[in-house]
């Protein structure tokens, strides 16, 4: 159950209608870093989870 081809090219089309072909751009770059945010700090807490399990085992 995802999203075909039908379904992006849709929801792509209904962006562009609503915020128009300039801020297209614009709204992309924003969602690209705000991706790039959350996985670098998702690692982040992963790693720090690693790092705890292998003290506890340590100990």
């Amino acid at each position: 159950m995802g999203l075909g081809a039908g379904s992006i090219a849709l929801i792509a089309l209904v962006a562009l209608l609503i915020f128009g072909p300039k801020k297209l751009p614009e709204l992309g770059k924003a969602a690209g870093n705000t991706l790039r945010e959350f996985k670098h700090a998702t690692k982040g807490l992963a790693d720090d989870d690693d790092s705890k399990k292998k003290d506890n085992d340590k100990a």
